[in-house]
C-alpha cells in the first residue's frame, strides 16, 4: 500500500489535486530535455514514469522506499526500480546517464552536496540533471520533512559549484493557482497562530512530522470544503515556467555536464 501522507501527495484523494498537478507538471516540464538513458532519484509511486519512458531509450528509477518499488516491478515488469538510500548511488557506475532527474528531492538530503556531485558522477558528458525544489521565500510553514529548503540563489551557488553550467528558473502558477495558494496562506496562518512559542522551528522535526501531516491532511479537507471548485479544477496548465523564480513555488534547476 503506498503511504499517501500530505508529504507524498495521492493523485487519488481529491483535496491533494493542486500538489499532484504540482508534482505531474515538473514531469512535463522535463520532456524536452529527456533522452537515451534516464535515471529518476526519487520516483515515488512512479507519477512520471509513463511520461518519461515515451522520451528515453532506457529507465532506472530508484526510490528509498522498498514497498513503493516492489509495486513498481509488478506494474512495469520491463522497467528497472531499485531500492535505494542516498547518497552515494554505490551501485551506479561513472558516466552512464544521459539525463538525470530528481523532483522534490533534495530537500530531503542530508548531503546535499554530495547528492549532486554523484549525479555529476553518474552523467555521461554533456548530460543533463533536472531538478525541481521549493522555494523557501514561498513555503508557509515549517515542512518537518525538509531538511532545507533553498532561495534561488542558494540554489544556484550549490549546484555551480558542482556542475559545469546552471540555470534556475522557476515553476510558478496561474490566477486560480494563487488564490488557491491565498487561501492556503490565511488557512495556515489560522492554525499556526494557536503556536505562540513558535516550537514549529524550536522543536526536532521528528516529534513535529506526527501532528504536521494531522495538520496539512485537516487544512486541505477545509480548503477543498471552501472552494470545491478550485480545489478539484486546478490541472496542469495553471503551473508555468518563469525566468524570475524568487517569486516562484517552486525552483526548476537545469545543470549540465560539460561535454568532453
Amino acid at each position: 500500500m503506498t503511504p499517501y501522507t500530505t508529504e507524498i501527495a495521492s493523485d487519488k484523494i481529491l483535496s491533494d489535486n493542486p500538489i499532484h498537478q504540482r508534482l505531474l507538471k515538473a514531469y512535463h516540464l522535463a520532456e524536452p530535455y529527456i533522452n537515451g538513458n534516464l535515471l529518476e532519484l526519487g520516483c515515488g509511486e512512479g507519477r512520471g514514469v509513463e511520461i518519461m519512458t515515451q522520451k528515453c531509450d532506457k529507465y532506472l528509477g530508484v526510490d528509498k522506499i522498498g514497498g513503493i518499488i516492489e509495486r513498481l516491478k509488478v506494474i512495469y515488469p520491463n522497467l528497472d526500480f531499485r531500492q535505494m538510500v542516498f547518497p552515494p548511488f554505490e551501485t551506479l557506475p561513472n558516466c552512464s546517464f544521459n539525463v538525470v532527474i530528481s523532483f522534490q528531492v533534495i530537500e530531503h538530503i542530508k548531503d546535499d552536496k554530495t547528492f549532486l556531485q554523484e549525479i555529476y558522477r553518474v552523467l555521461k558528458p554533456g548530460g543533463k540533471a533536472i531538478l525541481t525544489t521549493p522555494n523557501i521565500k514561498k513555503t508557509l510553514t515549517r515542512n518537518p520533512w525538509h531538511i532545507r529548503e533553498y532561495t534561488a540563489r542558494q540554489m544556484m551557488d550549490l549546484a555551480s559549484k558542482v556542475f559545469d553550467k546552471v540555470d534556475v528558473k522557476g515553476i510558478t502558477g496561474s490566477g486560480r493557482l494563487w488564490d488557491y495558494y491565498e487561501k492556503n496562506k490565511i488557512s495556515v496562518k489560522n492554525i499556526t497562530r494557536f503556536d505562540v512559542f513558535n516550537l514549529q522551528y524550536r522543536l526536532p522535526a521528528s516529534i513535529l512530522r506526527i501532528p504536521y501531516d494531522i495538520m496539512n491532511r485537516i487544512n486541505r479537507n477545509q480548503l477543498k470544503k471552501q472552494d470545491d471548485g478550485l480545489v478539484t479544477s486546478i490541472n496542469l496548465d495553471d503551473y508555468l515556467i518563469c525566468d524570475n523564480p524568487d517569486t516562484s513555488l517552486d525552483l526548476f534547476c537545469v545543470m549540465e555536464k560539460a561535454a568532453n
